[in-house]
């Protein structure tokens, strides 16, 4: 068994790489070599009435790569108020630490191969999501990239953008003044564009060609009243309002958890929660969001909304006309991206060596389940 850290995983996974191999997971799971589960939720209440304590769980594998990935969050979670925003927080044991980890198995031997830490990977595999949207349905010739949020997922939606298209300038807005000069004078030396940050959520939607929301705000943070003309949307977190969806012409989904083998049901929501809810006691709503029930996360006009297999397959246009607003979300096979830049990653790691080894033997025993 190898252990793997985030910094051990920031040094060999690059975002061409991690693009490259879960849009390669995409095809695997179009051609039925790959699969995945959806994101399952299990929810109890803490002793503070206002958080709750949430394990999320998925997996997703390959017969093509032979491995397949277990991802596992044990969060507490709460909603906080700030700068009139409401956002979803969670942590684990204490505000600014999370429990996240990747398990990786081999698939011909069902060898336990590596633990590592998912936060660095997590981020990747939903930035290299936003670079395939953006491939496919922004406009060729944009080079303007808004960005609402300067956290985590910011930093690496942009470098994913920038690998579909020839972006030249971002602007970047977030509340906190420090946030957003950082993330500027961050991403501007990364990236090796101008990167200008901006006090308005309005001046990141004007004169942008992609708009890429990544807050963990829980209303909405992208205004239809705002948006330009041929701009494209990239989904990650922190919604369109209702006049912004109904500008869009067409909503790209990356698609959609496989249904179950003997099952006649399909969760399109890609997340299935049980829930314990003692009598005369209110929760908060949804620790992990809205995730039960209505359209799937990121789906915002579902009779304009095409999938990506029938994209590459012809089946449907994505963008028709320069002037066209376009969305992208990043569907729900998220197990198998899991997989994808985990692989990927592993194998880097092991070519070069790095990593902590304890004896797979741990993991191992002589009594049958």
């Amino acid at each position: 068994m190898l252990i793997l850290n985030n910094d051990d995983l920031k040094s060999v996974l690059d975002m061409k790489t991690a693009m490259e191999e879960v849009e390669q997971a995409y095809l695997e799971l179009f051609r039925g070599e790959a699969t995945c589960m959806p994101r399952c939720n299990v929810e109890l209440p803490t002793r503070d009435p206002d958080k709750k304590y949430a394990l999320g769980i998925t997996s997703g594998g390959s017969s093509v790569s032979g491995y397949l990935t277990v991802r596992m969050q044990s969060d507490i979670t709460y909603y906080h108020e700030y700068a009139g925003v409401r956002t979803h927080e969670k942590y684990a044991v204490r505000p600014g630490q999370w429990c996240g980890l990747y398990m990786l198995f081999d698939v011909q031997s069902g060898e336990p191969l590596a633990i590592m830490n998912e936060g660095y990977l997590q981020h990747m595999r939903q930035g290299a999501d936003a670079g395939i949207g953006a491939k496919y349905m922004a406009r060729e010739d944009a080079e303007v990239l808004g960005m609402l949020g300067s956290g985590g997922m910011a930093y690496t939606h942009a470098p994913a953008i920038c690998q579909a298209r020839n972006i030249k300038k971002m602007k970047v807005f977030s509340p906190t003044r420090e946030h957003r000069e950082t993330y500027a004078k961050e991403m501007a030396e990364l990236l090796g564009i101008e990167v200008e940050p901006v006090d308005e959520a309005r001046k990141a939607h004007e004169g942008v060609d992609i708009l890429a929301t990544c807050t963990d705000s829980s209303v909405p943070v992208a205004f239809g009243r705002w948006l330009e003309e041929g701009t494209h949307i990239v989904y990650a977190a922190g919604s369109l309002d209702q006049d912004g969806a109904d500008r869009v012409a067409v909503s790209l989904r990356l698609g959609n958890t496989p249904t179950p083998r003997g099952k006649d049901w399909h969760e399109r929501s890609d997340t299935v929660v049980w829930a314990a809810s003692p009598p005369g006691r209110t929760e908060p709503v949804g620790a992990f969001g809205p995730t039960t029930g209505g359209l799937a996360r990121g789906v915002i006009r579902p009779e304009r909304e095409i999938l990506l297999k029938d994209l590459l397959e012809g089946k449907v246009k994505g963008r028709t006309g320069a002037q066209q607003i376009t969305f992208s979300d990043r569907g729900g096979m998220r197990g198998v991206e899991h997989n994808a830049v985990a692989a990927k990653a592993y194998e880097l790691a092991k070519e070069r060596g790095l990593g902590h080894e304890i004896p797979t033997a741990w993991f191992l025993q002589d009594i049958r389940d």
